[in-house]
């Protein structure tokens, strides 16, 4: 039916919008945890402190991920990352599922969404 098919259409259209939103929130995280790194990458602030040193690090433990010293707030954001990366996958494959109906009408619906998701 023709209501059916601007359904579709429409959904098609939202789905892909919320793609682009998505995809540009992942980059904003991106950018909110590449600013959670520490600035310096020294040795010293990349090597954990042994269990016999007495240097000036000794009394702060930083949690490590193959021996990079990792915060919590920058494991968040990465944790958020990831979060935002399902998402986005779930949604392309949605979106490309529905392409490959070959209705010219959803191809458009999906091509409208992504310039419009990616405009605004």
């Amino acid at each position: 039916s023709p209501a059916g098919m601007v359904l579709s259409v429409v959904v098609i259209l939202l789905l892909s919008m919320l793609y682009e939103a998505v995809k540009m929130g992942k980059a904003v995280l991106l950018r909110r945890a590449l600013l959670a790194l520490p600035l310096s990458l020294s040795h010293e602030n990349l090597v954990e402190p042994q269990e016999g040193d007495t240097g000036p690090t000794q009394s702060r433990r930083y949690p490590s991920l193959m021996g990079f010293p990792i915060s919590h707030r920058w494991f968040r954001y990465h944790v958020g990352q990831t979060l935002f990366h399902v998402v986005q996958v779930v949604l392309g494959y949605m979106v490309m599922l529905a392409v490959m109906s070959y209705n010219a009408w959803i191809f458009l619906g999906a091509i409208v969404g992504s310039t419009l998701g990616y405009f605004v």
